[in-house]
């Protein structure tokens, strides 16, 4: 498993190496193996563990276990404890729910906070499975199918091909030790059911059940890129305009689809609507009528349906006067800080190093425009900014939230993305202006 996992590390998940990584333990099987197998593999880790209160001193205990697991490979540790109970109680959510939002989110301070690059989990094809099995019982789609993404933003979940068997084995044969959670066992809890009951049965009637069920994902992925790849064509069909404001859809090339409502939902999905019988109802209702989600409204206005968020975010445009010091950005979960340096870094998501002499300040913070181009940082030749965000296949509210630094009117930087090839410093730039992005800690 070391070997196989050593494998995915230099092939699809070589951006671990030589990073700053944060891997999620709760001391259980998985999380220790994933640890150990980080160790093994020489990564650069630091541990995050979350004590929910909820066992009593079996909780505790496991906190123990961590911290003595953490001293034996001198590895950094991060633990908290939360009122899970009570935090379910007050949001009116079950207590697996409560548990999740709660250590997500604090994952998510603590990378922010400490600088880490991503966050790792030990969810494996187990875990897959039964997800894909509880999405299945309660009605899905095709994204439902697909199951738990490898990669989610700063959430990296490099075990998903190994099986709970695998794990188990790799912990016996190097004595990996780990502590049990004994509510693992109470069936009450619809995984654990599924778990104890429904997948044993499964895989006593085919012993490649789990394996063939990965290359099910596999195929169901496929179909799902393919369908990507299709509705960007349908989404320049459809699409009449869009701004930092509001996307306006053409209805008559909504209706002259096969089965608009599929459509519609493939258009719409990600502005968490639900009613996809009124949103289709909305075709041919009167001008003036709009259905609203928790997050954006979508509104008939003749031909058009005109999709903008409840809470429209005002156009952002700060002049950047000095070339040392701490931008405040307004209404974004981040600042920039500008320094003067003498040492040529790496280029990243976060930071860029920028030639000072050919900048022309003040540089601008801005929202982007559909006629702006660039030349991308590692490309030969000019892109336009609405082409580049079509082929990383940003999804359109990704799109309403980039922001960008201009030099006069030329791009310098898609701010968190990526830098334009004239401005970056080289080996040749006798002044180097460093711009980075801060995460504010409460983001």
């Amino acid at each position: 498993m070391l070997q196989a996992f050593n494998h995915l590390l230099n092939t699809r998940f070589s951006f671990l190496k030589e990073t700053p990584l944060l891997v999620a333990v709760s001391g259980g099987l998985d999380s220790m193996v994933l640890a150990d197998l980080c160790v093994k593999s020489a990564l650069n880790i630091s541990l995050a563990h979350c004590n929910f209160k909820l066992r009593g001193d079996e909780s505790d205990g496991d906190e123990h276990f961590i911290k003595d697991f953490s001293k034996t490979h001198n590895l950094e540790v991060f633990a908290t404890s939360f009122k899970t109970e009570t935090f379910a109680k007050t949001s009116k959510q079950s207590v697996q729910m409560a548990a999740r939002q709660l250590r997500y989110e604090w994952f998510e301070n603590l990378r922010n906070q400490k600088g880490f690059e991503y966050i790792l989990t030990a969810h494996h094809a187990d875990d897959h499975l039964e997800t894909v099995l509880i999405n299945l019982s309660r009605g899905t789609g095709l994204e439902g199918l697909t199951g738990i993404p490898e990669i989610n933003e700063s959430v990296v979940r490099p075990l998903l091909e190994f099986s709970r068997a695998d794990i188990h084995d790799y912990a016996m044969t190097q004595k990996v030790l780990w502590r049990e959670d004994s509510s693992n066992n109470n069936t009450k809890y619809v995984r654990n059911n599924l778990r104890h009951t429904i997948i044993p049965l499964l895989k006593d009637l085919n012993p490649s059940f789990i394996h063939n069920f990965q290359r099910t994902l596999s195929h169901l992925k496929d179909t799902q890129s393919i369908l990507e790849d299709y509705m960007l064509e349908v989404e320049d069909r459809v699409i009449e305009s869009i701004d930092e404001n509001q996307i306006i859809y053409n209805i008559n090339q909504i209706q002259s689809l096969n089965n608009p409502q599929a459509y519609l939902y493939q258009l719409l999905k990600t502005y968490h609507f639900t009613d996809w019988t009124q949103i289709t109802a909305l075709l041919d209702a009167q001008s003036g009528k709009q259905i609203t989600s928790s997050t954006h409204r979508l509104l008939k206005n003749r031909s058009q349906l005109i999709l903008s968020r409840l809470n429209t975010m005002a156009k952002i445009s700060i002049s950047i006067e000095a070339a040392d010091g701490l931008v405040s950005i307004p209404n974004q979960p981040f600042n920039l800080k500008l320094e003067m340096t003498t040492s040529l870094g790496v280029s990243d998501i976060n930071h860029v190093y920028l030639d000072f002499e050919i900048l022309k300040f003040p540089l601008r913070f801005d929202n982007w425009s559909h006629g702006d181009y660039f030349y991308p940082s590692g490309m030969s030749g000019k892109k336009k900014l609405s082409k580049y965000f079509k082929d990383e296949k940003l999804s359109l509210i990704d799109k309403e939230n980039i922001r960008v630094i201009y030099s006069g009117n030329d791009v310098v930087w898609i701010v968190g993305r990526r830098a334009d090839q004239r401005f970056l410093a080289n080996k040749n730039s006798t002044q180097i202006l460093k711009l980075s992005i801060e995460h504010n800690a409460h983001s």
